[in-house]
Formats: structure tokens, sequence, C-alpha cells
């Protein structure tokens, strides 16, 4: 949802956070999960593309937001 929110390929995304192509369509397609490192380079390349990731709350559950 975050990589489709700011029209980022996989390819795209792939290239910004240094992650696989291969590894970040296994993810989006829960085939698998991703080690924290990875993780936090796909969430550094989102952010930086405009994406803010919300945690849960007692009003919902997590989720992502654009940066206005």
């Amino acid at each position: 949802m975050a990589r489709a929110a700011v029209g980022l390929s996989v390819r795209e995304l792939a290239e910004r956070s240094k992650v696989a192509e291969s590894t970040i369509h296994r993810f989006e397609a829960n085939r698998g999960g991703m080690q924290t490192g990875t993780l936090e380079r796909l969430q550094g390349a989102l952010e930086a593309a405009g994406v803010i990731f919300v945690s849960a709350d007692t009003s919902g559950g997590p989720g992502v937001r654009l940066k206005a």
C-alpha cells in the first residue's frame, strides 16, 4: 500500500532501498518475512518518498498516510 501510494514501481523501490526486487515481490505476496535491516531500508526509502507509517492505537490498526 505504501509503495502504491507514492507511485513507486517495485524496481524503483528496489533501487532506492538497495533491496532485491524478488524480496519485495515475496513480501508483498505474503510469502515470507523480512529481516529487520531490510525492513528498515524499505521503510527509509518509502519515508523519503513521502510516506508516514502510523502505529496501531486505540482508534485503529497500523497503516500509512502521505505527508501533507
